[in-house]
């Protein structure tokens, strides 16, 4: 099904024109690259393991609701403060002293859980840890972007979706499954263990001055606008992601299992879909598949105006985690081809926690006049709102027509190499604040 959905995507936005594969043998995978997606898996166990279970062990001990949600919230705002900084860090310090502080703050803080602590502990806790893994995050998208051959950029950026998805499916309800069985600790250390772990794959990973910045891949022309254009599209559709997460469990006549089972299939959708979805980007341009990718994600959540059916919930998680994970992958490797990688990938951690942290507070008020189904459907239409963007994003990078030069090497038209020069883009207030 998942497939079946990218390839509508996909066709609906391709022409006669044939994708330009010149660089489709680059090799694709590397030591370096494997053990960056090793840093990536290990360090998104270690966050999934306590993101739900720190918050029940608080309430366990006595906390009430809103002392739980402060062990959220400072995990958020420490993952934002990570991601302002992270890029000018790298900038200063390189790759693997900024995973190697990363790794150290998101494990070690972790130990301090294998002693009932009180809950202004485990805030402190929450808040290292956020910060640690921002740092993370920020760091191995810009390091897997540096790392892949351009010509195949986007399929590698799939694969790192692709490891990204699996420690949300196993890590979060195993985190949940063992706070719930009185083993938190058990759920701290390993937590602690998987954080720690990209310690022992720093030495192999490129230093600050190993990697060289690849030729841009942007499709054509870069146009100013599209660094704060591109976040807003994708913070539109996190802002969905968030409020699913948030309030379909709590939907009236949507049962626990029901909720968990759709939720499940959102993510299982997303992944694949992102995976797929970077490997046609890489073919026929990501920009193409915006527009029907944010149609696809606000079919969705319109959907799900008919709560009371489980088969259409179902159908509209698919829909959902179809459009998603191919925003996921577009906007990404639309945001690496016009910045340089650090400022790229925090723009992208950016909109995403950004996004996901505000659309659940904004959903409370307006389910609060409306119910939840007209909520969902008003949230579809919030996504809809950011299709000029996603059209003005699309026509700024068309394809030149006519076939490509044969004193053109690495097919620059079709594979998108322009020089340093041609690829300065106009950055705003924002983007300069990550770059320091």
């Amino acid at each position: 099904m998942c497939r079946l959905l990218l390839s509508v995507v996909v066709m609906s936005t391709l022409t006669h024109k044939q994708p330009a594969t010149r660089d489709s043998a680059d090799r694709l995978l590397s030591l370096p690259l494997a053990l960056t997606f090793l840093v990536e898996f290990t360090s998104l166990t270690s966050f999934f393991l306590l993101l739900s279970a720190l918050p029940m062990l608080a309430a366990a001990a006595g906390s009430s609701s809103s002392g739980a949600g402060l062990i959220t919230g400072s995990l958020l705002l420490g993952t934002v403060l990570a991601e302002i900084v992270a890029a000018p860090g790298i900038r200063r310090f390189g790759y693997r002293a900024m995973l190697s502080a990363g790794a150290a703050l998101l494990g070690a803080p972790a130990l301090a859980l294998l002693w009932r602590e009180p809950q202004a502990v485990m805030i402190g806790v929450s808040f290292v840890r956020g910060f640690g893994f921002g740092l993370c995050g920020v760091t191995t998208g810009a390091l897997t972007a540096r790392l892949l051959p351009p010509g195949r950029r986007g399929e590698g950026l799939g694969l790192l979706g692709l490891v990204a998805g699996v420690p949300a499916v196993i890590a979060l309800p195993g985190g949940v499954w063992l706070a719930g069985h009185h083993l938190a600790t058990v759920a701290a250390a390993l937590a602690a263990a998987a954080g720690l772990l990209p310690l022992a794959t720093v030495r192999w990973l490129p230093g600050r001055d190993e990697v060289h910045s690849a030729p841009r891949t942007a499709r054509t022309r870069q146009v100013p606008g599209g660094a704060l254009r591109l976040p807003l599209i994708f913070a539109a559709c996190t802002i969905a992601a968030g409020v699913l997460d948030s309030f379909l469990p709590l939907a009236k006549g949507v049962s626990s299992n029901l909720s968990s089972a759709a939720l499940l299939v959102t993510a299982v959708t997303a992944t694949l879909s992102r995976w797929q979805a970077g490997r046609q980007g890489d073919r026929y341009g990501h920009a193409r598949l915006l527009i029907p990718a944010l149609v696809v994600t606000a079919l969705g959540m319109a959907a799900m105006i008919w709560l009371s059916s489980p088969v259409l919930v179902f159908v509209s998680m698919v829909l959902f985690g179809a459009g998603f994970g191919v925003i996921e992958s577009a906007t990404f490797a639309l945001l690496i081809e016009q910045l340089p990688e650090a400022k790229a990938s925090a723009l992208w951690n950016l909109a995403y926690d950004a996004g996901y942290g505000a659309g659940p507070a904004g959903f409370g008020l307006v389910a609060a006049r409306t119910g939840y189904p007209a909520a969902f459907a008003l949230t579809g239409v919030l996504v809809l709102a950011v299709l000029p963007a996603a059209l003005r994003e699309r026509k700024a990078t068309a394809l030149p027509d006519g076939p490509l030069d044969e004193g053109d090497p690495v097919g620059e038209r079709a594979s998108g190499h322009v020089d340093e020069a041609e690829a300065k883009v106009e950055v705003r207030p924002l983007v300069d604040l990550l770059e320091g």
